[in-house]
Parts: C-alpha cells; sequence; structure tokens
C-alpha cells in the first residue's frame, strides 16, 4: 500500500525547479528512520535526528531520537505532507513528515517544523481507520499526490485513490508526471510471502511482482500493465526523470538485477527496456550458486545527470551517466559492504576460475556490515548518504550480523565532473552503539526535502 497526501495547485515552498534546488543550502540535519521491530529488542522503533554539518561540534552524531508510542511497527519509507510541488502557493509549509509502518500499518505524522532538531509526535493513523477507509494494510511508502486522499489539515486517510475496479493486486513505489498526467506504480509480491523472508518458491508461485501500473493522473484510472516478464521481477523503487517535460524513468528490479527504463510512445502509450543489467556473480558456500546483486534503490540527481543505485547482496554502489538515458554509462563505484567483502564465508569466482572478495575499507576502525540499500544524496549532488538495512526479516535472513549488532551510516563523496565515489573516512554513525541497543537504520530525509521526495509540476 502507498499513502498519498496533499498536491498544491496555487511563491512558497521548496525550489520553483529541480536546478534551483541544486543551488540550495548544503544540509545540515536528517532524519532517519530506526528500527527495533525484527532484532528481538523489545523497543519501539523511532525517529533519529543526524548532524550532517561538518562544522557542527556533533557532526556524523544521533542528536535526537523521537520513539514510536508501539511496538512491532517497522516503520518504512518516509514522505512529506508538502514538496516543491507547492512552490505556487504561499501557504503551503513543510512541516509534517509521514512515517508509514510496514508491518503494523499504523502510520505516524511527525512535526518537524516546531523544533528541526528534536521532531515531536503529531499524529497517530491506527491501522484499523486505514482499512476502514480503503480496505488496505502494508504501507510501504508516502508521497505528496491528490488532496482527494488524505485530508490536508487533520491529516486522515479519506478513501483509495485509484477508481473501484483498478486497484492492482500488489504495490510498492509509485511516481508521477504531473505534466504528462501520468503515474506508475511497481509491484514489490505478497505479504504473506516477503513480511516472511526471501523462498524463490513464492517467485515461481506467483507471489512476487513483474509489473509496472500506468495510471492516468490525477484521476486514478489504471490504463496500461507492463509486463516485465524476466527481465523485471521483482519491481521496487520507481522514479521519472526530475526535469517534468520528461516521459521517461526508471524503475529498479531488484532479483532480475537490472534498471528497467519506462517511457511515452509516439501513439501516447507506455512502453519499456533495459537500461543496466548487473550480472550475477558465481559464488560458493552461498545458498545458490549465482548471486544477484538485488538492486533494491536508487536515486537520480536533480539535473538527471546520474543515476545512483545499491547492489544489497554485492555491496557495491554505482554511479551512472544517464545524460542519455536509453544508454546509461558506468562512470564510479565503491564497495561499502555486501556478501563477498574479504572475511566472509562466500566467495566470488571470476571467469578464469579464481577466487574473488570485494575490499571494503574500514571507517574510523569499524568493519562495515551488511550491504548498502536506502541512499539520500545532497542537494548539489556532491554528497551520498547510505544506511544498509532493507527489511528486518530480510536482514535476518541475508545478514545476522546486522541484526545482532546494528546498523551503520557513511557518507560517499561524488564527483560530479568527471564520476567518481569515495568513502568520506570522517563520518560515520553507528546505530551498533544506541542507547537502547542495535539498531536498524533506513530511510533519510532532509528538513527542506531532496530528490526522492519532491516532484516538479
Amino acid at each position: 500500500m502507498a499513502t498519498q497526501t496533499k498536491c498544491c495547485k496555487t511563491s512558497g515552498l521548496g525550489y520553483g525547479t529541480p536546478l534551483e534546488a541544486m543551488s540550495g543550502p548544503r544540509e545540515a540535519l536528517i532524519y532517519v528512520t530506526c528500527l527495533f521491530t525484527g532484532t528481538g529488542r523489545e523497543k519501539p522503533d523511532y525517529l533519529a535526528t543526524v548532524d550532517v554539518d561538518p562544522n557542527s561540534p556533533t557532526y556524523s552524531n544521533v542528536i535526537h531520537r523521537l520513539p514510536m508510542p508501539y511496538l512491532g511497527d517497522e516503520l518504512h519509507h518516509t514522505g512529506w505532507n508538502a514538496c516543491s510541488s507547492c512552490h505556487q502557493d504561499p501557504s503551503a509549509n513543510r512541516s509534517f513528515l509521514i512515517l508509514p509502518s510496514l508491518i503494523s500499518s499504523r502510520i505516524y505524522v511527525v512535526d518537524t517544523k516546531k523544533d528541526p532538531k528534536a521532531p515531536s509526535l503529531h499524529k497517530i493513523v491506527q491501522p484499523e481507520d486505514i482499512l476502514e477507509k480503503t480496505g488496505l494494510a502494508y504501507p510501504h511508502t508516502s508521497h505528496m499526490e491528490m488532496p482527494k486522499d488524505v485530508d490536508f489539515f487533520s491529516l486522515t486517510p479519506n478513501s483509495m485513490w485509484e477508481k473501484p475496479g483498478h486497484s492492482p493486486l500488489f504495490c510498492d513505489d509509485f511516481w508521477n508526471q504531473p505534466r504528462h498526467k501520468t503515474m506508475i506504480s511497481s509491484s514489490i509480491g505478497a505479504p504473506v510471502a516477503f513480511t516472511k523472508g526471501f523462498n524463490l518458491q513464492d517467485v515461481a508461485d506467483g507471489l512476487y511482482g513483474r509489473y509496472l501500473f500506468v495510471y492516468s493522473w490525477p484521476d486514478g484510472e489504471l490504463k496500461q500493465t507492463l509486463d516485465l516478464g524476466d527481465t523485471g521481477l521483482v519491481p521496487l523503487e520507481t522514479r521519472f526523470l526530475h526535469d517534468p517535460t520528461k516521459d521517461t524513468g526508471y524503475v529498479g528490479c531488484a532479483l532480475s538485477s537490472n534498471m528497467v527504463r519506462f517511457f511515452k510512445t509516439p501513439d501516447g502509450s507506455w512502453s519499456h527496456e533495459v537500461a543496466i543489467s548487473v550480472k550475477p556473480l558465481k559464488v560458493e558456500n552461498w545458498i545458490l550458486p549465482e548471486m544477484p546483486g538485488l538492486i533494491n534503490f536508487f536515486l537520480i540527481s536533480l539535473d538527471d545527470r546520474f543515476l545512483y543505485l545499491v547492489n544489497w547482496f554485492h555491496g557495491d554502489i554505482r554511479q551512472y551517466n544517464i545524460e542519455d538515458p536509453k544508454s546509461p554509462v558506468l562512470v564510479g563505484q565503491v564497495w561499502v559492504g555486501g556478501l563477498v567483502q574479504h572475511g566472509s564465508p562466500v566467495v566470488a569466482v571470476t571467469e578464469d576460475g579464481k577466487a574473488w572478495q570485494a575490499n571494503v575499507t574500514e571507517i574510523q576502525g569499524h568493519r562495515l556490515r551488511g550491504g548498502p540499500h536506502m541512499m539520500q544524496l545532497s542537494l548539489d549532488g556532491k554528497r551520498l548518504y547510505v544506511t544498509n538495512s532493507m527489511f528486518s526479516p530480510w536482514d535476518r535472513q541475508f545478514y545476522p550480523e546486522l541484526v545482532e549488532k546494528g546498523s551503520h551510516m557513511v557518507q560517499i563523496d561524488v564527483d560530479t565532473d568527471k564520476g567518481g565515489l569515495k568513502v568520506n573516512p570522517n563520518f560515520f554513525v553507528d546505530f551498533g552503539a544506541e542507547p537502547e541497543g542495535p539498531s536498524l537504520a533506513q530511510e533519510m530525509r532532509y528538513p527542506g526535502g531532496d530528490c526522492t521526495s519532491d516532484i516538479w509540476i
């Protein structure tokens, strides 16, 4: 289930264009969702405020924690009540961060305006309220969308966004391009499958998705279903290019480890093609003879020049030049964990039969655990922040050390001229050393918006 909040029609909030946003102030704070759910520690999930100002005495530290009032939520992909789509509305205010809970189906509304360094809980939308109004559960992602779906002032669910009979079987992420009157959503799979961890048989049984759903926007009419086939198994994050005139975007297909480009055709329909393929690694001492990269997150720089993706299994982050969206070019790569790093029992085998493991740099004496998952890019595109928890049942299955010892957050320096990625040795947030015990860090948001929450009209 995806949750949506109001989009404004009528200068104010955010930035007038994506390129204008790139000239915005440097980030000083970042909000991080942190989980105890699934770790065996009976503590509530919380929202951490991390200081990312290099001139601050608390740089690279958690400076505030806002615990949720319930256990077992599994906070997931957050979003704002308003974004740069509201730039022409002087009354708009980016004041509430929306926190969906994937397991409990609760949605928390957090006030970040009163004290940005110490957010406070504003409202709780209970799962029974969501179920009564929509018939849905397992809220996954929050983006700012249309006024009929959520009351902007009371922040309560009103109804289903899709027209009756136009709902997909599965849903994960979604993104819209208003000038093309289109919204596209992806399809992870059935909660009965993915909430228990990953089982390859569930793919064969049709419990995981392979489709993109094309809707008219803002009408909510399902216009087209794109079958991605075996090249598009388990499509997750979905992004249009930021330029609102463009009619193309990408979806990361986790199990196939492909980036699929979707685009409008001359007749007005939508089509797709594989734009990036990450080859599986031949491995020893793992559950399968070949290991997919598992692309479970990506983002696009605000100038639409670079696409960044993570391979959660392999452990690398990749930077592609997408100035030609049809033909991305790999220009940067760095390993920050993974199942095949030095010291792991899992060994990759090269084409000439040699054993290989990735060199992963320690940061401030810390060995990097897990694999890269969530990312957030600075507005100017020069700093990439990365956490490493995907979803607690999957963390426990594939990276049990991560559940035991906790997550971390790292920062990657980005070469925006020629391309290139390099770990910043001066930044490391260890969520394994939290006061209530090791936690799992996931989504990240800046108070002033970012490239994964703002849409332009």
